[in-house]
């Protein structure tokens, strides 16, 4: 007897055909266990529902893109379901009953950062992009469509999807050829719209400077931007920035554009050092924040392009290192500035 209890303690309730239907332990064999514990396996060597953590880990050990769900105590020991329904709901890739409340509603995609994949909080997602050059995140309101975005605009490597949320842990890999060829593709989002902005100020940071904007979409483009700065601050940053937030009122919110410019200072201005001085009131050891109405202006531009669905990334280039577009929004901010 004892030898076919330990048996029966590491069976696994593997996933039924579809034919049949998945059974619940019963009432007896809950009252035998004080604290029955559940391991589900979704994507493994034999998905389904496993009472014994040693036999789920021979599911998904060795396994490409193995999803797997337990839960972690505070001590970091490992915690099984203990609702056999909820483990169950998992391996066959619905939401468990008892977490269907605390079902996000927002979805992160991270698909180029520090951390590519799919968040479920704001904060978590902006640890992954902070500080990254020329990353690429956007809002969805399903994870898969947050997922479909990392797969379409990652790295073509493999990318790793995290569930900050609820600790699930799932490698999404890049559809093959025949999935590609198989699956109906996503809606066409258009093409990237690349814009080059600059600024110049003659005579900078002296009395008497003038310094121009200028925005180059392309050779005779009617949207292209060549103008004096408006103030009587006539610096090169604040011509950067106005450059920046030109580019943005010409462009339709949901057009994804990519914005080159070689001002480091207005990219990490607007995708960075806004986080604390937000915080901060927007207030520094020294002072008042410079330029923070032109940074305000354009972040409010960068948020209002993210709810209509428009992608925003920004490219530093390197500045007179002969960039035909960067040379031609250079030309066209001097011009600016000497009107």
């Amino acid at each position: 007897m004892p030898a076919t209890r330990k048996t029966a303690a590491t069976a696994a309730h593997s996933l039924p055909a579809p034919a049949t239907t998945a059974q619940p332990p019963s009432k007896k064999r809950k009252m035998d266990t004080a604290e029955q514990k559940y391991y589900a396996v979704r994507a493994g060597h034999k998905p389904g529902v496993y009472t014994s953590w040693a036999i789920c880990q021979q599911q998904i050990s060795g396994f490409k893109g193995a999803a797997f769900k337990y839960l972690a105590d505070d001590a970091g020991l490992v915690k099984s379901f203990v609702s056999y329904e909820d483990a169950l709901a998992f391996a066959e890739g619905r939401d468990p009953p008892s977490m269907a409340k605390a079902k996000p509603d927002r979805f992160y995609g991270v698909a180029v950062g520090r951390k590519p994949g799919v968040y479920t909080e704001w904060a978590k997602a902006q640890e992954a992009i902070v500080g990254w050059k020329g990353p690429k995140y956007k809002k969805f309101d399903t994870r898969e469509a947050a997922e479909e975005f990392v797969r379409t605009y990652g790295a073509a490597t493999s990318t790793l999807i995290l569930s900050e949320a609820d600790g699930e842990q799932q490698a999404l890999e890049p559809p093959s050829k025949k999935q590609k060829q198989a699956e109906k593709p996503p809606p066409p989002r258009g093409n990237v719209l690349v814009v080059y902005t600059d600024g110049s100020s003659l005579g900078n940071g002296r009395s008497g400077a003038s310094a121009g904007v200028g925005v180059y979409f392309g050779p005779n483009d009617p949207r292209n931007v060549s103008e004096r700065l408006e103030g009587p601050v006539q610096t090169n940053q604040r011509a950067e920035l106005t450059a920046i937030l030109r580019a943005l009122e010409k462009v339709d919110e949901t057009q994804d554009i990519e914005l080159r410019t070689d001002s480091k200072y207005s990219i990490q201005c607007v995708t960075e050092w806004y986080i604390n001085w937000e915080k901060n009131g927007w207030m520094t050891n020294g002072g008042a924040v410079k330029n923070q109405d032109l940074v305000r202006a354009i972040r409010a531009k960068l948020e209002q392009r993210e709810q209509k669905g428009g992608l925003t990334q920004f490219i530093w280039v390197k500045g007179h290192n002969n960039d035909a577009g960067n040379v031609a929004a250079d030309h066209l901010a001097v011009e600016g500035a000497r009107k």
